[in-house]
C-alpha cells in the first residue's frame, strides 16, 4: 500500500499500459482517475477497480484539447481535494511510414497527441503537485532513445517527452516535484494485437516481437504499471529526470 492516501491521474487509463498503471496504483492504495476518450472502456475500467474495493473514477477527456486537459485536472482536485501524481500515458503509434509517406499534417497531429498532451498535463498539474510535493511520470518509449525504422513522427514525439522530462526535472526539483519518464520496449497491449492482426500470421508476428527481448517475451501492462508505481512512491524519493527502460533486455537484443 505504498501509494495509500495518494491521488493519481492516468491518461489513456482505460486500456493497455494505462489500464495496467490504473490497476497497480489502485492495488497500492491510490485513488485513481481513469482519463480516456472512450466512455464504454472508461466505465468498464472504473467498474473493474471499484468492484475490487478500490477508489477509482472515470473522467472523459480528449488529451489533445487544452480545455479538456485543464478540466480533467481541475475536476480531479475538486473531487479529491489533492493531486499527487499524473501519468501522461495517452498516445498512439501509427503504422510504419517513412518520411516520404508522412505528411506534415500527420506529423503535427501525432505531436499534438503524444507530446503536446504531455506538456499540457504537466503544465496544468504542476500548481497542484507543488502542494503535495508530488510527481510526474511521462510514458515515453525506448525508441525515443535508440530510434526505430519507418517511424519518424512517433520517435520524434517520444524523444520529445524525454527531453521535456529532463527540462522539467531541473525546473521543478526546488519545489519538491519529481519528473521521470518510463520507456518500455514491447508490451502486450490491444494496440500490439491490432498490429499483429494486420500481419499474414498474427501469432508468428507476436512471437517475433517476443524474440526481440532477451527475456523471451514482451512486458505485461501490469509490469510497466509497477515501474510507474515505484516512481510515484516515496521509494523513488531521490529519483528525478530519469528515463527508465523496462525492456526485458530488448536494447541489448537489438544489437545481436
Amino acid at each position: 500500500m505504498k501509494l495509500q492516501g495518494k491521488v493519481a491521474i492516468v491518461t489513456g487509463g482505460s486500456k493497455g499500459i494505462g489500464l495496467g498503471c490504473a490497476r497497480v496504483f489502485a492495488r497500492h492504495g491510490c485513488a485513481v482517475v481513469v482519463a480516456a476518450r472512450g466512455e464504454e472502456a472508461g466505465r468498464a475500467a472504473e467498474k473493474e477497480l471499484t468492484d475490487k474495493g478500490h477508489t477509482a473514477v472515470f473522467m472523459s477527456c480528449d488529451v489533445t484539447s487544452q480545455q479538456g486537459m485543464r478540466a480533467l485536472i481541475d475536476g480531479t482536485v475538486k473531487r479529491f481535494d489533492r493531486l499527487d501524481c499524473i501519468v501522461n500515458n495517452a498516445g498512439w503509434h501509427p503504422p510504419a511510414m517513412t518520411i516520404d509517406e508522412t505528411s506534415v499534417e500527420d506529423f503535427e497531429k501525432l505531436l499534438r497527441l503524444n507530446l503536446t498532451s504531455t506538456f499540457m498535463g504537466c503544465k496544468f498539474a504542476v500548481p497542484h503537485l507543488r502542494k503535495t510535493r508530488g510527481s510526474i511520470i511521462n510514458m515515453s518509449s525506448e525508441v525515443g532513445l535508440i530510434g526505430q525504422a519507418a517511424a519518424p513522427s512517433y520517435v520524434s514525439s517520444k524523444a520529445g517527452q524525454i527531453g521535456l522530462t529532463k527540462a522539467l526535472a531541473v525546473d521543478l526539483a526546488p519545489l519538491g516535484v519529481r519528473v521521470n519518464a518510463v520507456c518500455p520496449a514491447g508490451a502486450m497491449t490491444p494496440l500490439m494485437r491490432e498490429w499483429a492482426d494486420t500481419q499474414y500470421d498474427p501469432k508468428a508476428a507476436l512471437a517475433m516481437v517476443d524474440s526481440w527481448h532477451l527475456l523471451g517475451r514482451m512486458a505485461t501492462i501490469e509490469e510497466i504499471g509497477e515501474v510507474c508505481a515505484f516512481l510515484a512512491s516515496e521509494e523513488a524519493s531521490f529519483m528525478t529526470g530519469q528515463a527508465i527502460c523496462p525492456d526485458g533486455g530488448a536494447a541489448l537484443g537489438y544489437r545481436r
